[in-house]
Protein backbone atom coordinates (compact mmCIF):
# COMPACT_ATOMS: atom_id res chain seq x y z
CA UNK A 1 0.00 0.00 0.00
CA UNK A 2 1.52 3.33 -0.95
CA UNK A 3 2.44 5.94 1.80
CA UNK A 4 0.13 9.01 1.65
CA UNK A 5 2.23 12.53 2.15
CA UNK A 6 0.82 14.07 5.52
CA UNK A 7 -1.40 17.45 4.22
CA UNK A 8 0.49 19.30 6.59
CA UNK A 9 3.69 18.09 4.94
CA UNK A 10 2.24 18.67 1.53
CA UNK A 11 1.07 22.17 2.71
CA UNK A 12 5.04 23.19 3.78
CA UNK A 13 6.47 22.10 0.90
CA UNK A 14 3.98 24.34 -0.81
CA UNK A 15 4.44 27.20 0.93
CA UNK A 16 7.86 26.77 0.66
CA UNK A 17 8.25 26.45 -2.81
CA UNK A 18 5.70 29.38 -3.53
CA UNK A 19 8.42 31.19 -0.82
CA UNK A 20 11.25 30.85 -2.90
CA UNK A 21 9.22 31.05 -6.50
CA UNK A 22 8.42 34.86 -5.00
CA UNK A 23 11.56 35.42 -3.81
CA UNK A 24 12.86 34.23 -7.34
CA UNK A 25 10.18 36.66 -9.70
CA UNK A 26 11.32 39.50 -7.39
CA UNK A 27 14.85 38.49 -7.88
CA UNK A 28 14.10 38.53 -11.91
CA UNK A 29 12.17 42.02 -11.49
CA UNK A 30 15.29 43.54 -9.42
CA UNK A 31 17.53 42.57 -12.15
CA UNK A 32 15.62 44.12 -14.57
CA UNK A 33 15.57 47.49 -13.10
CA UNK A 34 19.30 47.36 -12.91
CA UNK A 35 19.88 46.53 -16.04
CA UNK A 36 17.36 49.48 -17.43
CA UNK A 37 19.09 51.86 -15.45
CA UNK A 38 22.51 50.79 -16.41
CA UNK A 39 21.18 51.45 -20.44
CA UNK A 40 19.62 55.15 -19.38
CA UNK A 41 23.13 55.45 -17.33
CA UNK A 42 25.12 54.90 -20.84
CA UNK A 43 22.49 55.90 -23.37
CA UNK A 44 23.30 59.55 -20.98
CA UNK A 45 26.43 59.29 -21.20
CA UNK A 46 26.22 58.78 -25.11
CA UNK A 47 24.24 61.82 -25.24
CA UNK A 48 26.63 64.26 -23.14
CA UNK A 49 29.67 62.66 -25.57
CA UNK A 50 27.44 63.97 -28.33
CA UNK A 51 26.15 60.59 -29.98
CA UNK A 52 22.98 59.85 -31.11
CA UNK A 53 21.05 56.97 -29.12
CA UNK A 54 17.43 55.54 -28.34
CA UNK A 55 15.35 58.02 -26.11
CA UNK A 56 16.70 57.29 -22.43
CA UNK A 57 13.39 57.95 -20.82
CA UNK A 58 11.51 55.07 -23.20
CA UNK A 59 14.05 53.03 -22.95
CA UNK A 60 13.99 53.21 -18.84
CA UNK A 61 9.58 53.36 -19.08
CA UNK A 62 10.12 49.89 -20.74
CA UNK A 63 11.95 48.80 -18.51
CA UNK A 64 10.26 49.68 -15.03
CA UNK A 65 6.78 48.55 -16.65
CA UNK A 66 7.95 45.24 -17.45
CA UNK A 67 9.62 45.36 -13.49
CA UNK A 68 6.56 46.14 -12.35
CA UNK A 69 4.38 43.10 -14.28
CA UNK A 70 6.75 40.55 -12.45
CA UNK A 71 6.61 43.05 -8.81
CA UNK A 72 2.74 42.01 -9.47
CA UNK A 73 2.97 38.75 -10.18
CA UNK A 74 5.98 38.17 -7.13
CA UNK A 75 2.85 39.94 -4.95
CA UNK A 76 0.22 37.17 -6.29
CA UNK A 77 2.46 34.29 -5.64
CA UNK A 78 2.87 35.40 -2.01
CA UNK A 79 -0.68 36.27 -1.59
CA UNK A 80 -0.96 32.81 -2.76
CA UNK A 81 0.67 31.57 0.51
CA UNK A 82 -0.91 33.59 3.65
CA UNK A 83 -4.39 34.26 2.13
CA UNK A 84 -5.62 36.03 4.97
CA UNK A 85 -8.20 39.20 3.95
CA UNK A 86 -5.50 41.53 5.38
CA UNK A 87 -3.10 40.15 2.68
CA UNK A 88 -5.56 40.11 0.13
CA UNK A 89 -6.37 43.83 0.41
CA UNK A 90 -2.76 44.67 0.64
CA UNK A 91 -2.88 42.62 -2.81
CA UNK A 92 -5.94 44.66 -4.21
CA UNK A 93 -3.99 47.87 -3.20
CA UNK A 94 -0.74 47.38 -4.52
CA UNK A 95 -2.04 45.66 -7.92
CA UNK A 96 -4.38 48.86 -8.64
CA UNK A 97 -1.15 51.83 -8.01
CA UNK A 98 1.26 49.16 -10.21
CA UNK A 99 -1.81 48.98 -12.91
CA UNK A 100 -2.54 52.21 -12.39
CA UNK A 101 1.75 52.98 -12.68
CA UNK A 102 1.72 50.67 -15.63
CA UNK A 103 -1.02 52.52 -17.62
CA UNK A 104 0.27 55.61 -17.83
CA UNK A 105 3.87 54.07 -18.39
CA UNK A 106 2.19 52.35 -21.50
CA UNK A 107 0.48 55.20 -22.67
CA UNK A 108 3.08 57.55 -22.48
CA UNK A 109 5.41 54.86 -24.82
CA UNK A 110 2.48 55.16 -27.21
CA UNK A 111 2.34 58.76 -27.27
CA UNK A 112 6.55 58.78 -27.50
CA UNK A 113 6.33 56.36 -30.59
CA UNK A 114 3.64 57.89 -32.52
CA UNK A 115 6.10 61.21 -32.30
CA UNK A 116 8.61 59.42 -33.91
CA UNK A 117 12.15 60.25 -33.64
CA UNK A 118 11.76 63.97 -33.58
CA UNK A 119 9.71 63.53 -30.45
CA UNK A 120 12.70 62.02 -28.89
CA UNK A 121 15.68 63.20 -26.18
Amino acid sequence: MPLSPHPEALEAAVMALASWLKLGIEAVSIGIILVAMLLAVGRLLAQVLGRTTPDVRMGLARGLSLALEFQLAADIVGTAISPGWDQIGKLAAVAAIRTFLNIFLQREMTEAGEKGPEGAR
